[in-house]
């Protein structure tokens, strides 16, 4: 089972080391900024890299299931990808956010993108297992034969 999912488990870790350095980044702005916990309100520059990691961990959790629900019913190595590649975008998110809340927009939509994405994979996959197992009916094995 452990091999299984290596891809998706390797992309879940870096995900949260992802998220451990946005709350750093958090916190080094906190002392540069001068604003003390428990605000979240001060500097400009300070609020854009706050809501940029507040943002980010308001998505982690929807990214984690969407994940691993689409990598385990439809494809790992592709669910892997598109995780990656969700995370890229968040990283430069994050990043352009800091500068200017307007460059936030082309990343945020990519990232928006891969999630439905994975939704779909996920939905696709998680319905062929179910008309599988209820309807004896897979429709998966049934493209696969028609393209082999």
């Amino acid at each position: 089972m452990n091999k299984d999912c290596a891809l998706l488990a390797a992309v879940s870790l870096l995900s949260a080391i992802q998220q451990a350095y946005f709350a750093v980044r958090v916190g080094n702005a906190r002392k540069m900024y001068k604003v003390l916990p428990p605000l979240v309100t001060g500097s400009p520059d300070f609020e854009r890299i706050f809501r940029a990691q507040q943002n980010s961990v308001e998505f982690y959790p929807t990214f984690l299931v969407v994940l691993w629900s689409s990598g385990l019913f439809f494809n790992q190595e592709i669910a892997s990808i598109i995780g990656l590649l969700y995370l890229f975008s968040r990283f430069i998110y994050f990043n352009e956010y800091a500068k200017s809340a307007k460059r936030r927009l082309p990343a945020f939509r990519i990232g928006i993108a891969m999630l439905l994405i994975l939704v779909c994979m996920s939905t696709g996959g998680i319905g062929n297992s179910l008309f599988d197992k209820y309807f004896d009916f897979n429709l998966a094995k049934k493209i696969k034969k028609i393209i082999l």
